[in-house]
């Protein structure tokens, strides 16, 4: 709970205490896109006065000032609306959001007015990369924006797509100045306490109306460079002990059997060619196992698995210490040229850019036998001497011999890029008739040249251990040799016997995504009376997905010898620091593999990679939206006692979606390769009626009731839709995607009450009900061939005698039911100017969520679990103090987030993969120095948090665990 319960409270009682000589709120603005405020006291005000007068429910962050946007992150600055979570990706930087619930992937963005794409990069831990339709806010820089909004309402006049919430991103244009000539420019260093760099952020804004007035120009422009270092651990997933076992007559031995236990195992018969003998669990690798420590692994057994022993053990697959090093540099800009002769017409161009270029380093020191079973020589090889669990299975301390240790290097690079362009119009006709319209392209190009793996093998290696007996989250590891000197490493081709000594992996790259969205748009409005008026429109958009990856030709795949000259000493570098900036017993130093060094050496540039015909995958999804809606806007003052407004309308969406995959399959015998893609295609079409309608009834002046319902969608993820698969024919066997996939769709009703007890105050309650009809989930079926969605031709070439009609059973995404989630917002804003003195240019920001769901999973086709959506954290809270006056500006805001579950389910005796709850301070202050001239000092993460991934709701263990440490910004800004 942490603040949780404390701003809840705060929100209850602090409200009438504000209130005092309330007066009534200042007219607002009819349109965000008028809003011009300086200061951040006067952006919470207008963006109040947005929130009061929408029919729907919006919330709103502007700009503070010309090219100031609140927070340097676009996701971190929506911490503060009511309902809205934050996922981080590398380095701690905010990536995506959740609102009341709904993970990144229900949640629409808009670019002025345009539904857009932004995918980026990541490490596997935190979702590598996105190829489905979460937004990746960590690619725009905030400065190219003005404003921000969170639509939580549906209406009838927005596009569909959006179970959480629409998010509309808005650059500014000219004529929301009223000085004919602006111009800002800003210089900031950034450092980091982990990365010790010092990164430059530029930014360049001008603006200029010509001749009479009519016509303007408007440019920003922005570059960053940021250095980040997360340093931790990891255990990559959490086993049951007799995972990686070996079965030896009809028993699963979770390790090396000690000399004189009553089954050898390995077996000295089965397992002579690794070189197991009634003394050795492999070649030059004695049985040391203690019969104590080995019964502690063997006699812990699961409820579901009694006659299994080990299967009650959990262990760490990978226990390793982390080195994460992000380079990261980001070009951006706006460009508008903007048109607007007299009141009635305004025409703009308005261009988007950004680019976000990555190159991410990731080096691990890791004990890997816990990962491997008895092909690679793993678990059954290695020997327990003393093995203690807690009550619940997890382990707490556990000592090895003959375990492999492994130094591992990964070298991400990655480009994303963003261009939009759109041309948009509004014309008032006469004075009840208008017409508005905008044309326009967006290009989302996600490029990964590189994602090098490199790794050296230290074998059979003697006391090892990890030790959770100081009470940690997370363990010290103990690696039981030097792990700084490369003679005590290999790197070479594997042995005869399975044996790993070194090696390298070119892990699904190269690849390219691009996403081209298309929109053309018409609206009309027109008043039928003064209370009543109509809004009716059309829209085709077309979003034309396409990805492709090329493979290394199968004559490169293979690990070879260093080349003459070349020695582990010369190819390798030390990794330092971790010790004193993570701790936890992490060695002061660890040699790896240099990835530059390497690639020269063995000429990695000049190897060669084929695609599709070698079975490469390549998808494309194209989906084809026409859509129409009519809706009525009304806002009466004598329909009934109180004033009531709102919308009612309905929106119908046809989508027409093309879906294309290869399929990997056996080649022609004389292929040049052994495998070859087939490709498939798919086509569907399916229809959607959406009403909505948003109703306020203005109680008072300051009391509002809202009340709102809608049915929604939310398509299925991209990657979902792809027609390939997994298939083995010869076992009728695979897993596959579902190109026939329906949309998630729901009914939602909201109702808040919202009283703006003083100029520039609120403080609501808020309640949101979403019946989840369908949802989305892989599990596991027997399906007819001839339902799967793949070629015909894949069958007959590769399963003699088969037809259309044999049973497969395979694990492949279906339309489940969904379930209920509901929840309750509590929010407050006050400023408190009635305060004496210095006390009057306080103002505090709180807000207070709780959710619940219910989504029933299937684990198999007989068992299924009733949990929390995915990505719903069930308490969230922000809290934000600040003041301010004509030359000083102060603030901080602690955002919590409650634990949620991340995938649903998890590794064998673990029924889910979830991450800790957290909590985030940062604070901000700028002094004016001169009417242009302001200073400014911003910090994030003042309390050096942690985030924490951890497996199994009840024993909790900890999968990743890494410090980012605390950053901190100084600038100056100079604009007139």
């Amino acid at each position: 709970m942490r603040t949780s319960a404390l701003i809840a409270a705060t929100l209850l009682v602090a409200a009438p205490a504000f209130a005092q000589d309330a007066a009534p709120a200042p007219a607002a603005q009819d349109e965000i896109e008028t809003v011009t405020v300086t200061g951040f006291r006067s952006s919470l005000k207008s963006a109040l006065n947005v929130k009061k007068n929408s029919a729907a429910t919006i919330d709103s962050i502007l700009a503070e000032d010309v090219g100031k946007f609140p927070d340097s992150n676009l996701a971190e600055s929506m911490q503060r609306i009511p309902g809205v979570t934050l996922s981080r990706g590398d380095g701690g930087e905010g990536r995506n959001i959740s609102v009341r619930g709904l993970g990144p992937q229900y949640t629409r963005v808009r670019l002025n007015g345009m539904e857009g794409a932004a995918q980026s990069g990541s490490a596997d831990i935190y979702g590598a990369g996105n190829n489905g339709r979460s937004f990746d806010f960590n690619i725009f820089p905030s400065e190219i924006f003005s404003s921000l909004a969170a639509r939580k309402t549906a209406s009838a006049d927005v596009e569909e797509g959006s179970l959480g919430a629409t998010v509309d991103l808005r650059a500014p244009k000219p004529f929301d100045y009223s000085k004919s000539e602006v111009f800002s420019f800003s210089a900031k260093g950034t450092y980091n306490e982990l990365a010790k760099k010092t990164d430059p952020r530029l930014t360049l804004l001008a603006s200029k109306k010509f001749g009479d007035g009519t016509f303007g120009i408007l440019g920003t422009l922005t570059y960053q460079e940021k250095h980040t270092r997360e340093v931790g651990y990891s255990a990559v997933d959490i086993l049951s002990a007799n995972t990686n076992g070996l079965n030896v007559g009809g028993t699963v031995h979770p390790f090396c059997t000690p000399i004189g236990y009553a089954t050898t195992s390995p077996s000295p018969t089965d397992q002579a060619a690794k070189g197991a003998t009634a003394a050795n669990c492999s070649t030059n690798n004695p049985r040391t196992s203690t019969l104590a420590a080995y019964n502690a692994v063997a006699n812990l057994r699961r409820a579901d698995l009694p006659n299994t022993p080990g299967s009650g053990a959990f262990l760490p697959r990978i226990p390793r210490y982390v080195n994460s090093e992000q380079d990261t540099e980001r070009l951006g800009g706006s460009l508008t040229f903007q048109w607007r002769p007299d009141a009635d017409t305004d025409v703009s161009l308005d261009v988007l850019y950004s680019k976000y270029d990555v190159e991410r380093r990731d080096n691990y020191i890791a004990g890997l036998s816990l990962a491997r079973n008895v092909g690679n020589n793993g678990q059954p090889m290695t020997s327990v001497k003393d093995m203690q669990f807690k009550s619940n299975g997890s382990l707490l301390y556990g000592l090895f011999d003959g375990m492999d240790v492994r130094s591992e290097g990964l070298v991400d690079v990655f480009t994303s890029e963003f261009t939009q362009v759109n041309l948009n119009a509004r014309h008032r006709v006469n004075d009840r008739f208008e017409v508005t319209g905008f044309v326009g392209k967006s290009t989302s190009n996600w490029e990964g040249p590189m994602r090098l793996q490199t790794f050296i093998d230290a074998i059979d290696v003697d006391n090892f251990s990890i030790d959770y007996r100081g009470g940690d989250t997370t363990p010290v590891i103990n690696f039981g040799f030097d792990v700084s000197n490369p003679a005590n490493f290999t790197y070479a081709p594997g042995q005869a016997d399975g044996t790993v000594l070194g090696g390298f992996s070119v892990q699904g790259k190269p690849q390219w995504n691009s996403t081209d969205i298309t929109t053309v748009n018409l609206d009309g409005k027109y008043d039928v009376t003064p209370e009543i008026t109509v809004k009716f429109g059309v829209q085709y958009r077309e979003n034309d997905f396409n990805s492709h990856i090329l493979s290394l030709i199968p004559s490169q795949v293979a690990v070879t010898a260093l080349p003459t000259g070349v020695t582990l000493a010369s190819l390798t570098k030390q990794i330092t620091g971790v010790d004193d900036l993570w701790g936890h017993g992490a060695p002061s130093s660890w040699v790896a593999i240099d990835s530059a060094k390497w690639r020269e050496a063995f000429k990695f540039d000049s190897f060669q990679y084929c695609g599709v015909e070698c079975g490469a995958a390549r998808s494309q999804i194209r989906e084809t939206v026409k859509s129409s809606y009519i809706m009525a806007e009304f806002n009466s003052d004598t329909w009934l006692p109180v004033p009531v407004r709102g919308d009612i309308g309905v929106r119908s969406v046809y989508t027409k979606q093309f879906a294309v995959g290869y399929i990997a399959a056996t080649a022609p015998a004389g292929s040049q390769y052994p495998t070859r893609g087939v490709r498939n295609e798919v086509e569907r079409e399916y229809h959607d009626l959406l009403p909505s309608a948003n109703v306020v009834f203005e109680l008072t002046p300051e009391l509002l009731a809202r009340f709102s319902a809608a049915k929604v969608m939310t398509r299925p993820e991209l990657g979902n839709l792809t027609p390939s698969s997994g298939v083995t024919f010869t076992t009728r066997t695979g897993t596959i995607n579902n190109p026939y996939l329906d949309p998630i769709r729901a009914s939602t009703f909201d109702a808040s009450l919202e009283w703006y007890f003083r100029p520039g105050s609120l403080a609501s309650i808020s309640y949101f009900h979403k019946d989840i009809k369908t949802f989305i989930q892989r599990i596991n079926e027997t399906v007819p061939y001839n339902q799967l969605g793949l070629p015909l031709e894949l069958l007959v070439g590769n399963a003699s005698g088969a037809s259309a009609t044999d049973l497969f059973n395979v694990a492949r995404f279906a339309n489940t039911d969904g379930g209920p989630l509901k929840g309750v917002e509590l929010n407050l804003q006050a400023d408190l100017d009635f305060l004496p003195g210095l006390w009057s240019h306080f103002g505090v920001l709180a807000n207070y969520t709780h959710i619940t769901s219910e989504i029933n999973y299937i684990l198999s086709p007989t068992t299924s679990t009733t949990n929390d959506l995915t990505n719903l954290s069930r308490e969230s809270a922000s809290g934000t103090l600040y003041w301010e006056n004509d030359r000083f500006s102060f603030r901080t805001t602690g955002s919590y987030r409650g634990k949620y579950i991340r995938g649903i389910p998890a590794s064998a005796g673990s029924d889910l993969q979830g991450n800790d709850d957290t909590f985030y301070v940062d604070a901000s202050a700028s002094y004016q120095v001169t009417d242009k001239l302001r200073l400014s000092v911003e910090a994030q993460n003042l309390t050096d948090e942690q985030n924490r991934l951890y497996i199994d709701s009840n024993r909790q263990d900890t999968l990743f665990e890494t410090r980012i440490g605390r950053t901190v910004t100084f600038g100056l800004t100079y604009k007139y």
